[in-house]
């Protein structure tokens, strides 16, 4: 028998938490528009009444997210501004690694999010950094953020999966590379401890020094 009455509606937000509860669940790559319409119950057509296909919808997803990101109050010191946004980046990111995923293996970029861009390659130029320069500044600083979050991330799934960690067996067998073989037992503990503050500091004072 055919439907009657109204087709279900559904709005953006709600699309968007059930994208997010999808990623979480299944990952980014798998994501279809069909595969989102049969999580919230529509029609695939009702969908795009809101996004115009699968990168709109991830574009979209990454301002929603950039809007909870909570901005920090930011000092006048340049080197201290540059820090304090990449660790507001960084925590944001952290919450959720596949954004950083998404944003790593495309060209797509959520327009919320360009203050950071914006913050840390005024600091740079504030500092006497070249706009040029402050554009590598900014690189820098996302590419030792983007691999920081994504090494981490994918070695929690990989514990979280019970799978066996193949680079600390290797490790504990070089008694002919003494430096490495000295830690080798205490790798696993090392190598999970936070020290992204302190080395983005030192890239920060490398990067905006005269």
């Amino acid at each position: 028998m055919p439907r009657t009455g109204r087709p279900p509606r559904i709005n953006r937000d709600e699309i968007l938490v059930a994208t997010r509860a999808l990623i979480d669940r299944d990952g980014w790559e798998t994501l279809t528009m069909r595969k989102l319409a049969a999580e919230v119950g529509v029609a695939a057509t009702t969908l795009y009444h809101h996004v115009r296909d699968k990168e709109d919808l991830l574009i979209q997803l990454l301002d929603y997210y950039a809007d909870e990101i909570k901005r920090p109050e930011l000092p006048g010191d340049p080197r201290e501004r540059v820090v304090l946004t990449a660790l507001a980046m960084h925590d944001a990111l952290a919450a959720w690694p596949w954004i950083t995923e998404v944003l790593t293996a495309d060209d797509l970029v959520g327009e919320a999010a360009l203050w950071v861009t914006e913050e840390i390659m005024a600091a740079a130029v504030d500092s006497g950094r070249t706009l040029d320069e402050a554009v590598y500044v900014y690189r820098t600083i996302w590419y030792y953020t983007a691999g920081e979050i994504m090494i981490k991330a994918r070695g929690a799934r990989r514990r979280a999966e019970g799978q066996p960690n193949y680079r600390d067996a290797v490790l504990r067998k070089q008694t002919h590379r003494p430096t490495v073989h000295a830690v080798a037992e205490r790798w696993p503990e090392l190598s999970m401890r936070d020290t992204y503050e302190a080395g983005l500091r030192a890239l920060v004072n490398g990067l905006l020094s005269a």
